[in-house]
Parts: C-alpha cells; sequence; structure tokens
C-alpha cells in the first residue's frame, strides 16, 4: 500500500497563501500579524520542503515562477473549501430587519440600541430607514414603525408605542433670561421651525390662542429630526413628539417653551406580520420595542 504523500507544514502553505494573494511579504505580514521575516522564513522553507522556488526575487518585490502560480492556484482553492466549510459548521446569527422613518431611527432607535445589544449580542439587528411605506416580503422586513392611524390591514399585528403628544422645544441658550413659559409676545421674538407636519398653525391656534401663522422668521424643513437639530443649534423653536426629544429634556440640551402639548392624530405604531411562522429573534425584538414604549409620552 502506497502511504499519502506528506503535505507540508500548513503554517508555511498559509504563508504562501497571503503572500501569493499581495505578492507582497510585507502586507502578508500584517495580514498574519506576524514579522516580514517570518513570512520569508515560511515561504523559503516551503521551497525547500518542495524542491522548487516559489516565487522570484527582484529590487521591486516578487513574482511567481511558474510553478509556484499554478500551486498557488491549487492552495487557494484548498484554503477556500476550508472556509467555507467551516462557515457551514457556524451557526449563522438571527437577522431581523425593523423598517422605520428615519426621524425615529435617529432620535429614538438609535440611541436606545445598546441596550439591546447588550442583552442580546447574538441578533444581528439591521435597521432600514425609509420614509416609504414598503413590502414585508419584497423588502424583507420583519418589523416596521410607522406613524398614522390605524387599520394598517388585516395582515398586520399592531401595537401602540408612542402617542403624538407634540411640545414646543428650543435649546436654553436661544431663550437665555426670557422667563418660561413663553407669552405669546416672547414666543413672536423666535423663529418658529417647521416640518412636513406643518403643526405650528393649530398648536398656536390651540394652547396660545393665535389664529393662523404669526409674522416672524419661519425656517421649513423636510424632516422633524432637522427641525430638532436646528434647535439644539439655537435657531429657533421646533414642534416635536415628546418622546422624540426626552432625552435632550433630561440633559438639559433643550426646554420646553409653552405649557402643555397638543394631542396629534398621528401616533406610533409597530407592525409585525400575522401570516406565517416568524423567527424567534423577531419577537425578540418585538417585544423589546413594546418593553421600551410608553403611550402615554
Amino acid at each position: 500500500m502506497t502511504e499519502p504523500l506528506q503535505l507540508p507544514p500548513l503554517n508555511a502553505l498559509r504563508a504562501f497563501e497571503v503572500a501569493g494573494r499581495h505578492l507582497n511579504f510585507r502586507v502578508a505580514a500584517d495580514e498574519l500579524g506576524v514579522t516580514q521575516a517570518a513570512i520569508a522564513q515560511q515561504v523559503r522553507g516551503l521551497e525547500a520542503a518542495l524542491g522548487v522556488r516559489l516565487f522570484e526575487r527582484g529590487a521591486r518585490g516578487v513574482s511567481f515562477t511558474a510553478v509556484g502560480r499554478s500551486y498557488h492556484q491549487a492552495v487557494s482553492d484548498a484554503f477556500n473549501r476550508l472556509r467555507e466549510a467551516t462557515g457551514l459548521l457556524k451557526p449563522e446569527s438571527a437577522k431581523v430587519t425593523v423598517s422605520v422613518t428615519s426621524t425615529f431611527a435617529s432620535r429614538w432607535l438609535i440611541p436606545n440600541l445598546p441596550a439591546f445589544t447588550s442583552l442580546h449580542p447574538d441578533i444581528d439587528f439591521r435597521i432600514l430607514s425609509t420614509e416609504r411605506v414598503l413590502s414585508f416580503h419584497s423588502d424583507g422586513i420583519d418589523l416596521a414603525v410607522r406613524q398614522g392611524k390605524p387599520p394598517f390591514g388585516a395582515q398586520f399585528e399592531v401595537d401602540l408605542l408612542f402617542r403624538q403628544s407634540i411640545i414646543a422645544v428650543a435649546s436654553p441658550e436661544l431663550i437665555g433670561q426670557t422667563s418660561l413659559p413663553l407669552g405669546n409676545h416672547d414666543l413672536a421674538r423666535f423663529a418658529l421651525l417647521h416640518d412636513t407636519h406643518n403643526l405650528w398653525p393649530e398648536f398656536l391656534r390651540v394652547k396660545c390662542g393665535v389664529a393662523g401663522t404669526p409674522k416672524q422668521r419661519n425656517l421649513h424643513f423636510s424632516q422633524t429630526s432637522l427641525g430638532i437639530e436646528a434647535a439644539l443649534s439655537g435657531q429657533g423653536i421646533a414642534l416635536a413628539s415628546r418622546f422624540l426629544v426626552a432625552r435632550d429634556l433630561d440633559a438639559g440640551r433643550l426646554v420646553q417653551v409653552v405649557d402643555g402639548s397638543l394631542k396629534g392624530s398621528d401616533d406610533f405604531y409597530l407592525l409585525a406580520r400575522t401570516s406565517g411562522e416568524r423567527q424567534a429573534a423577531v419577537d425578540v425584538v418585538r417585544q423589546w420595542l413594546l418593553s421600551r414604549s410608553d403611550p402615554e409620552r
């Protein structure tokens, strides 16, 4: 019976594979976390074991010999098959895709993510930020947070996350020594920051008894989050759902400048598919979102 051919040392083959991929011993050393001299030594040992030259050494670096190029292809293919086989043995992380608006993502979800990842590091949490209404099936969505009014469709399991409780906020630096809450005269001194919801006319009518939009400076933004950022930078007074600015209020970065809140009609809801089996990780994310919700805010 013929004895099997003795293979070269695995470390030498690995050094050759990486060095041949880059055709640069220094870069290969960086990838493997060893010295350039160690790579050169491993390659020389492999050449001695095989009895062939694998690289041509020159002033400008290394290049393959004809034998070296052919052997490198075979060695690379073998390492790739090993990687693929090893990958099949490792369980893939559970992936959950949540579709949210950009404002909800930046003002609430992302600041709260560390609490989730510390509890569930095995779940690959994917955030799809868009204002569009997407298809759960074709866009690969597991959960969605949307602002609006029910019903959203019989195919969804719907839970209320946050009420649309609108308050007026500004930076303390902008308000300065002006007493709070602002009266209508003081309110008229500051710019009003608008978003696409256009809630200022209703807010002023209901909370301040002012008809229409006062003739003062107005800045308009396409997203609520941009209006909040403008308020944080002292550019004016913004309207926002209380839960979206709660962290800034608690930290003193924003202050509420008008007493009370305006109850909006477009609350924030969590949507999940009711049809078909749902992976366990989706339910974990759903329950976490519900645990962090506060319908009264």
